[in-house]
């Protein structure tokens, strides 16, 4: 599927109840995982030995899930929860209507046995004929950093030399200028007071000077 290599097919059907059985989730996560899912299946297991690279120093293995929903959206703890449970490095290809949307969140490792999830990357709505998921790289960190990539597309462009956890951390800095710019120019617009104003727009001058040095 999105041409990843046939030999890393796994094809399991993962029962939904896995997820919210024998846990304390709230029950509106609960009634997520039934109302907005028709299925899941672990589709794909993505490790050293099927693809032939070197061990990563923090990714073991990336293992990819097919999610099949009733309904176009879905509650983005569904996807946090499985994250947090399965203590892997995980892509969710959601499909419905005969369109596919690919999700990741960029893990961190936190301790020996968990990581840290930080920021969810997703594709638009596709078909399977317009769009691959490309295996890239040497070990199995390279591997999933290109994955990443490939799936957050302009989101995480790589500047020169930079990590994937460095173009992470760019890009938060990016979204929360973006949101205090958006803050700034809306109190601009408000603001009577002409002193007021020149002060105000200072600031967003130097705002977003700071977001094109980004």
């Amino acid at each position: 599927m999105f041409g990843l290599p046939e030999t890393t097919y796994f094809g399991k059907l993962v029962p939904k109840s896995k997820f919210y059985d024998k846990l304390s989730i709230d029950k509106k996560l609960e009634r997520s995982f039934v109302e907005q899912i028709v299925s899941i299946r672990w589709i794909h297991k993505l490790s050293a030995d099927i693809l032939n690279v070197s061990e990563g120093q923090t990714v073991r293995e990336v293992e990819i899930f097919l999610i099949k929903l009733k309904t176009a959206e879905l509650d983005l703890n569904v996807l946090k929860q499985m994250d947090n449970q399965l203590h892997y490095h995980l892509i969710f290809i959601l499909e419905y209507d005969g369109k596919y949307q690919i999700w990741t969140g960029y893990k961190e490792e936190s301790t020996n046995t968990a990581f840290k999830v930080g920021q969810y990357y997703h594709t638009d709505w596709l078909t399977e004929e317009n769009f691959s998921l490309r295996i890239d790289g040497l070990n199995m960190d390279s591997v999933y950093e290109n994955l990443v990539r490939q799936i957050a597309g302009t989101a995480l462009d790589k500047a020169d030399n930079e990590s994937l956890q460095e173009s992470v951390q760019r890009q938060a800095q990016k979204e929360k200028l973006e949101k205090e710019i958006q803050k700034l120019r809306s109190k601009v617009r408000k603001e009577k007071q002409f002193n007021r104003q020149v002060e105000l727009n200072s600031q967003l001058k130097k705002l977003l000077k700071q977001l094109e040095e980004l």
